[in-house]
């Protein structure tokens, strides 16, 4: 009986072939993909038109500041899908301050509109392109960063600077 590998092996394979240096892993069935910073776009843009990763589902990011043996502070991540084959992909790319910032996606996938902004909102990782880049769910007036580990869980005393928005009374 000869080894015939799964299909995710198979992608896999042919990941690793037409992306050398990134380094690809499975978790629990899922492919992750670690790209270099300077590739980021342009790996993104192949997954895209040749591997058929077609959904952007979402953008995040983690704060590595307090996690021991790490080497980079943040991890800014993208989950992409395959609506044909119905497989999952992490793209993980890496960056430390004071260099936050990284090619929109917002030409790939119009979905990565309100995520790029709420990664900037929260995080403070700026997307060079983006037609729109504005805080999305903090005021304008808001100056930090609220769920990078530096930021004080009492916040620091920026309530003060907003505006004071009054209902009429009924």
């Amino acid at each position: 009986m000869s080894f015939r590998p799964t299909f995710t092996e198979q992608t896999q394979q042919q990941l690793q072939q037409a992306f050398p240096e990134c380094s690809l892993s499975t978790f629990r069935g899922d492919l992750r993909m670690v790209v270099p910073r300077e590739q980021m776009y342009e790996v993104l843009r192949r997954l895209k038109d040749q591997f058929g990763y077609d959904m952007l589902v979402d953008i995040t990011c983690v704060d590595y500041l307090y996690y021991r043996e790490a080497k980079d502070r943040f991890g800014l991540v993208y989950l992409l899908a395959n609506t044909q084959n119905n497989e999952r992909l992490t793209v993980r790319v890496y960056l430390n301050e004071p260099e936050l910032e990284v090619p929109s996606v917002y030409g790939l996938w119009k979905a990565a509109d309100w995520l790029e902004r709420e990664v900037w909102d929260m995080f403070g990782i700026r997307f060079r392109g983006h037609p729109d880049h504005r805080r999305i769910l903090l005021p304008e007036e808001f100056t930090a960063h609220p769920l990078r580990k530096d930021y004080p869980l009492q916040g620091r005393g920026e309530r003060h600077n907003f505006p004071v928005l009054r209902r009429p009374e009924s």
